[in-house]
């Protein structure tokens, strides 16, 4: 279901997350921008820039960073018996 107005902060960044699988376009759209992508996109790094983490593009919310890494450690027993 599309927004009858634009979303904007952290609304808009659930929305875009939700739909960000359909493409540009479509997440664009449901999110009450439209077929003005632009906007989409500059609304989607002013929200990003408000709540403290750095949205580049549409893509970002798209695929994981590529640098980010496991942190801790598995713990588990060495076999069923051994709990």
């Amino acid at each position: 279901m599309a927004a009858t107005t634009p979303l904007t902060g952290s609304e808009l960044i659930d929305c875009a997350r939700a739909n960000s699988s359909k493409g540009l376009k479509v997440t664009a759209e449901r999110c009450g921008y439209g077929n003005d992508t632009l906007s989409f996109e500059t609304a989607l790094q002013q929200a990003g820039e408000h709540i403290g983490v750095t949205i580049a593009s549409f893509e970002d919310l798209v695929k994981p960073p590529s640098d980010r890494q496991d942190e801790g450690m598995e713990v588990a027993p060495d076999s069923l018996s051994q709990l």
